[in-house]
């Protein structure tokens, strides 16, 4: 649902870039998709990535079935991405 890159940030905190195409869906349906993955960050990638002291920018790139994704499958695909990217740079 979700495609997901990391780099690092040339400042000193974290930061979450999003990329939301519309693929045929609504302006309703793509702010509401951008505001859960906006929340998704602010909540629990930015703050895991603090703990453990990086500076990342992650952006995040909607694919069309993420417009049928819940806030928790999106949390949960978002979060394991970000996770699988840290463990493979470190």
């Amino acid at each position: 649902m979700l495609d997901v890159f990391l780099s690092a940030s040339p400042v000193p905190f974290s930061r979450l870039g999003l990329i939301v195409p519309k693929h045929g869906r609504t302006i309703v349906e793509r702010n509401l998709l951008k505001r859960r993955l906006r929340e998704i960050g602010r909540r629990r990638v930015l703050p895991s990535l603090a703990v453990r002291g990086l500076s990342l920018d992650v952006l995040v790139r909607a694919r069309a079935g993420a417009y049928r994704g819940d806030f928790a499958a999106l949390a949960q695909e978002l979060g394991e991405a970000v996770e699988e990217l840290c463990s493979r740079g470190s």
